[in-house]
């Protein structure tokens, strides 16, 4: 079982976010631009340790399939992020938005807005009923919880800050609008419309998702910030820069 944590708003927790990037920027006299330098943030702000280690053995616990479970961990009493193996991005180039989202989850979700709870009382388990005492073990399987989603809309929030990125858009698309799938019937609204793409496989026109199409407008964001192209698609979702549809767009056709 988790321990509960008391709600934030969304509106917290980016505020917060924000803070630790003013407070870096102002104790290393830099001025912050993406990619976020994280392990900088961490490591040498923070004064956070990072390592890397096969998460399931180090819990005891079992791997089921070839994905681990089991992606971070902090340990509040000793200021350490233990990170699967799996995600090393010198190993694995391939994964490194994945890395950086699972740092900054733990290193700045957990550690800024949870540490709190466990210093409170030393004495008892972390946030998790885990194996081990004044820790917090972050699983796939267990992100909808309220604990987790705070840590990962943190990791968003700091990956991604707000004006970063709406920066970044407005240097994409001078317009400055927003983007929104092409609706089936037309209407009148005051977005750029984005067509769903087709390739032709086999003599078979397969057409594109809502998803692939959102996430291939945010991949040269999600490039330059050092992070997945689906971490940054929510995040422009949650901006109101990227929509799957027009607002009210069945009662717009209607009219």
């Amino acid at each position: 079982m988790m321990k509960k944590v008391p709600y934030m708003t969304p509106e917290a927790i980016e505020q917060d976010a924000a803070a630790l990037l003013a407070e870096y920027a102002w104790a290393r006299d830099v001025v912050v631009v993406p990619p976020i330098p994280l392990e900088d943030i961490l490591e040498k702000y923070l004064k956070l340790r990072i390592e890397f280690d096969d998460t399931h053995s180090l819990f005891g616990i079992r791997r089921l399939g070839k994905d681990p479970d089991i992606l971070g961990a902090m340990f509040f009493d000793e200021s350490r992020i233990v990170i699967d193996e799996s995600l090393d991005p010198e190993e694995r180039p391939a994964m490194e938005g994945r890395y950086r989202f699972t740092l900054a989850h733990e290193g700045g979700g957990h550690w800024r807005l949870h540490r709190r709870y466990f210093n409170a009382d030393p004495g008892r388990a972390g946030l998790f009923a885990d194996p081990l005492p004044s820790s917090v073990i972050c699983r796939a399987s267990h992100t909808k919880e309220p604990a987790e989603w705070q840590a990962d809309y943190y990791a968003s929030c700091l990956l991604m800050p707000r004006k970063l990125v709406f920066a970044a858009w407005n240097e994409m698309f001078p317009d400055g609008k927003s983007r929104v799938i092409q609706p089936d019937l037309p209407v009148k609204h005051p977005f750029v419309e984005v067509p769903l793409t087709a390739w032709e496989v086999c003599g078979h026109d397969w057409p594109e998702s809502v998803d692939d199409a959102l996430d291939r407008i945010a991949r040269p964001l999600a490039e330059r910030f050092l992070v997945s192209p689906i971490a940054m698609r929510i995040r422009l979702e949650n901006l109101g820069l990227l929509l799957r549809e027009v607002p009210h767009e069945h009662l717009l056709a209607c009219a």
